[in-house]
């Protein structure tokens, strides 16, 4: 049986272990109550923030809680860095074992700096990009040498997964969790407000596909997960169904029911999101990009990208590309 579908505003959980960035962890909890004003004077939802803490008996439990009265889990978990080098081993052993917990009841994980080996050690990394501090790429790579460690980028959204670079790349975290939790509008005006430029940053927002995750059905959690590594490659519905455990007519339903979206769907606009960060952060041919997203065919995959963003790939290139900083591809 599934988990109990989460109620009340969205919760933003920020973990806390010995020596973590407290610099971080106070200013991304004023800039989340912030962006909240901004959505409640819109008649919007606000955000509940928390931070959790390992007690003495060995439990993490919230020791900060801007909604107390209220029960729940976090929807978003964010890890800090630290200053004096990465949480590593034994150290780090219970926090991750605890962020598994959490991300298998449907959270989404979010680290920034250091942090990221936090996320590396649950093992959801594997197979997946992410980014971390310049400083520890090699570190990271040494422990975690099945991630894609991309250290070039200040923030990677990989769906159910976001990590982000430097010590102060936690305002584009931020904001990033805003845009998610409280829409653009109200991203916008907590950039302004903060005098964090929100224009630099909103780029990244427009190629990121952010899946529905709270809807209380494990076995299509199970899949969702399943899928973000899985995506570019050619899936059948039957395999989805079999990785979830149940028959094809019942998975069709109840993937429709919990994400909103046909499998089929589903896998486009991953597909897609894959896409449109290609076409923003290289100088990969379209046709190339295509088929690195899992379309063999350039022309569908066209016509598939102009009718989901409304443009075709080269316009939206030309809109949102990261101009020189572009790598080239071989």
């Amino acid at each position: 049986m599934g988990q109990a579908a989460q109620v009340g505003p969205p919760e933003v959980g920020l973990v806390l272990y010995p020596g973590c960035q407290m610099a971080m962890v106070h200013g991304m909890t004023d800039l989340l109550g912030v962006a909240s004003d901004f959505s409640t004077k819109r008649g919007g939802r606000r955000l509940r923030v928390s931070h959790w803490s390992m007690n003495p008996t060995g439990r993490i439990d919230r020791s900060f809680d801007t909604d107390p009265a209220l029960e729940g889990a976090p929807h978003v978990i964010v890890t800090p860095g630290r200053l004096t080098g990465p949480i590593l081993g034994e150290e780090a052993a219970p926090f991750a074992e605890w962020l598994r917990e959490r991300h298998d009841a449907g959270a989404t994980l979010a680290a920034n700096c250091g942090g990221v080996f936090l996320l590396g050690a649950t093992g959801l990394l594997a197979g997946r990009p992410a980014t971390t501090h310049w400083l520890f790429a090699d570190l990271f790579r040494e422990h975690f040498p099945d991630v894609a460690m991309e250290p070039g980028k200040i923030v990677i959204e990989d769906g159910d997964i976001i990590t982000a670079g430097g010590l102060m790349a936690w305002t584009d975290l931020a904001l990033r969790l805003v845009d998610r939790l409280l829409g653009p509008t109200v991203m916008v005006e907590t950039g302004q407000f903060f005098l964090i430029d929100p224009a630099g940053r909103e780029q990244r927002h427009y190629s990121s596909f952010s899946p529905r995750l709270e809807h209380g059905d494990d076995a299509i959690l199970k899949v969702q997960h399943w899928l973000q590594t899985r995506a570019v490659k050619r899936i059948q519905v039957s395999e989805m169904a079999r990785e979830a455990g149940l028959e094809e007519r019942t998975f069709l339903r109840r993937f429709k029911g919990a994400t909103g979206l046909k499998p089929t769907e589903y896998v486009q606009q991953l597909r897609i999101g894959k896409a449109r960060e290609l076409l923003q952060f290289t100088r990969r041919p379209v046709d190339q990009i295509a088929w690195s997203v899992g379309y063999e065919d350039p022309a569908a995959f066209r016509r598939l990208f102009r009718r989901l963003i409304g443009i075709t790939p080269g316009e939206y290139r030309r809109r949102f590309g990261a101009g020189a900083d572009l790598e080239v591809a071989a």
